[in-house]
């Protein structure tokens, strides 16, 4: 087995030893340490918050390096409520704590998505009609079209779209929304 052993150049390299030979000096290359001190370098602080669900609003400082969020920890200078209450400090949750997880997540969408019946039912029905919301109309006036796309809701089916085909459908769709049931029937919701 020394045999074997002994043939890796690793166990051949001789350094400079010391305390009696029981310990030995090598000048290998440590490169990798470098990941490990770069680590906790950054090049700028950024505060913010966390729009994922969140009603707090929490302050954070966002530590950015090369453009990337790299680590985020609580900000802790928010004003004293009153004298005889202690602070509330920290404030964060560990759901913001994980925000930059959540921002470079493999899971996050990153292109605007669509469920196919609908996308075909906006592109016909912009054909026939040069207004976005009169053509938003037709769908939702004509029942078989309308049940035609939400029968196949909770089945998957989304397709890869573009941002500026999107934002006319959604903004055809408030639109006829608030002149159809009035302005606080449409409400933003970003999970």
């Amino acid at each position: 087995m020394s045999k074997l052993l002994d043939r890796f150049r690793y166990f051949k390299q001789k350094g400079e030893t010391f305390a009696d030979d029981h310990g030995q000096v090598m000048h290998s290359n440590r490169d990798w340490e470098d990941s490990y001190r770069q680590r906790w370098q950054f090049d700028k602080i950024v505060r913010s918050t966390h729009g994922v669900n969140c009603t707090g609003s929490c302050s954070w400082k966002i530590y950015v390096k090369n453009g990337l969020v790299t680590w985020e920890i609580q900000q802790t200078d928010y004003p004293r409520t009153r004298p005889d209450l202690p602070n509330h400090e920290p404030r964060g949750c560990p759901r913001g704590a994980s925000y930059s997880w959540y921002l470079y997540s493999a899971n996050r969408l990153k292109y605007p998505l669509i469920r196919k019946r609908l996308i075909e039912l906006w592109r016909e029905a912009l054909k026939q009609h040069s207004d976005p919301v009169l053509a938003w109309a037709s769908i939702m006036n004509d029942p078989q079209k309308c049940l035609s796309y939400k029968q196949v809701r909770g089945r998957g089916g989304f397709i890869r779209s573009n941002w500026q085909e999107l934002n006319q459908l959604i903004a055809a769709a408030n639109v006829w929304t608030i002149k159809t049931y009035g302005p606080d029937r449409v409400a933003g919701f970003s999970p």
